[in-house]
């Protein structure tokens, strides 16, 4: 697990992403050009899962460091080692769509609450095809990456990709299909 900055601003977030052919549509959000991928995430500095309770304590502002999972539309982005962001929504935007489980920062990202279980190194999450457009049939790869939340830096993202660790497939060509 990343270790505790103590704010939002440089929070870090270490996360598993799985790229998918999926639409933005396909997710809740409205039509946007990008890679629409499910990020199981963990970070310790701030809970974005107000709807969920991901440890069970019936504290439901707790649960960052608990492995959770979030809708994201990735854009490349050169201004961040990574090559990529969580596109973010300018704030005079009004026609952007976001589904009711968005934490509220703006930017294309949502916490549908999915299960998430983890043994060992192994990592499953369960998503009802139903909230995803009834797709059963759709290709995705798997990536290792670390994350930095920026709330003061205007020449930075709000959310971008600084380090990629792994990529299942070596060239994220999206290869495998869901089962």
């Amino acid at each position: 697990m990343p270790k505790a900055r103590g704010e939002m601003n440089g929070a870090p977030v270490l996360g598993y992403i799985f790229p998918t052919s999926l639409k933005s549509e396909d997710v809740g959000f409205s039509k946007i050009d990008g890679v629409v991928a499910l990020a199981v995430t963990a970070h310790p500095d701030f809970d974005d899962t107000p709807l969920w309770d991901e440890n069970n304590d019936r504290n439901y502002g707790n649960d960052g460091v608990t492995w959770h999972t979030h809708w994201v539309v990735l854009v490349p982005d050169e201004r961040v080692k990574g090559g990529l962001t969580v596109a973010e929504i300018k704030k005079e935007d009004k026609s952007v769509v976001l589904p009711p489980t968005n934490p509220g920062m703006p930017m294309f990202m949502d916490s549908p609450g999915y299960s998430v279980v983890s043994s060992g190194d192994k990592l499953k999450v369960l998503v009802p095809s139903q909230r995803i457009n009834h797709k059963k049939e759709f290709n995705f790869d798997a990536v290792s990456a670390y994350m930095e939340v920026n709330t003061t830096d205007e020449k930075r993202p709000l959310l971008g990709v600084y380090e990629v660790y792994d990529v299942l497939s070596g060239d994220l060509s999206l290869p495998y299909t869901v089962k």
